[in-house]
């Protein structure tokens, strides 16, 4: 059974991790993150995610999900002051029977399987960590590969895309880079192998729905910027953009529900094929 050590001041270790939950440049230099609920940090543990650090709150009575869990993994265990885990919840309501400090892994795109059925869905410089989440969700409901982050974008590993993922961030590879470029040099490599992957666009201003293009090949799916839509860069290097018919007062649909509905029609006809 690991050691537990036990914190009862904002110390070093305290205080790095308080920095987990808001700076992104302290998450990419530690190479960790803060996870927290039943279903992310049991799905993380499943997953074989390294988990460096488990935290729960001194002198309280533990679940028994939390007992298990702690005895399942050689990671350090920490009792913390309960004060002290209400200040790492992120919210000032809650205080959490568990966190899990988790390493995160490399940002490689070999981590995502490729082959005739590869599904992947980038995501072009989104502005929103629960987005991000959600698209993360999404793909893994549908049967995507993976999911690919481009540009100057919000963190995956942020506390916010990690709630809203509700535990697909360990189920899913997502990969962030930063730009288009190394994406295409990465399809282009696969295209000499074997795998004919076609790159499809999403936009309002598409030439043909969604549900009337061919999504049951292997399939890079380019979902846009909230504001802004597809760069410049994307646009060129899709073979095909293609839109999602609304009707009502709406002018466009969120960037995560619009890549939600893509990868239904792509599951919907994969489906249909069998």
């Amino acid at each position: 059974m690991a050691k537990t050590l036990t914190i009862t001041t904002r110390n070093a270790s305290f205080q790095q991790w308080q920095a987990l939950l808001t700076n992104r440049n302290k998450r990419q230099r530690a190479g960790e993150f803060l996870v927290q609920g039943v279903r992310p940090i049991t799905v993380a543990l499943e997953q074989g995610w390294e988990i460096r650090a488990l935290l729960y709150p001194d002198r309280q009575q533990l679940s028994r999900w939390c007992r298990e869990l702690l005895d399942r993994t050689d990671a350090r265990r920490v009792a913390l002051a309960p004060e002290l885990m209400r200040e790492l919840s992120g919210k000032e309501e809650e205080s959490p029977e568990l966190l899990a400090v988790v390493a995160q892994p490399d940002d490689d795109l070999a981590r995502i399987p490729v082959g005739p059925d590869m599904l992947v869905v980038v995501f072009d410089r989104p502005k929103t960590p629960g987005n991000i989440g959600t698209l993360i969700r999404s793909a893994d409901a549908f049967g995507a590969s993976g999911v690919v982050v481009t540009g100057h974008a919000a963190d995956p590993y942020d506390p916010k895309a990690v709630r809203a993922s509700t535990g697909s961030l360990f189920a899913v590879p997502a990969v962030r880079v930063p730009s288009h470029h190394a994406v295409l040099d990465w399809v282009a490599a696969m295209r000499k192998q074997g795998p004919q992957i076609q790159i499809i666009g999403t936009d309002e201003h598409g030439d043909v729905d969604v549900a009337e293009h061919d999504l049951t090949g292997p399939t890079l799916l380019l979902v846009g910027n909230e504001t802004h839509g597809l760069s410049k860069g994307w646009q060129e290097a899709a073979d095909r953009m293609v839109r999602i018919p609304i009707v009502g007062a709406a002018s466009s649909l969120n960037a995560a529900a619009a890549g939600t509905v893509a990868l239904y029609e792509a599951a919907r006809q994969r489906a249909k094929q069998r």
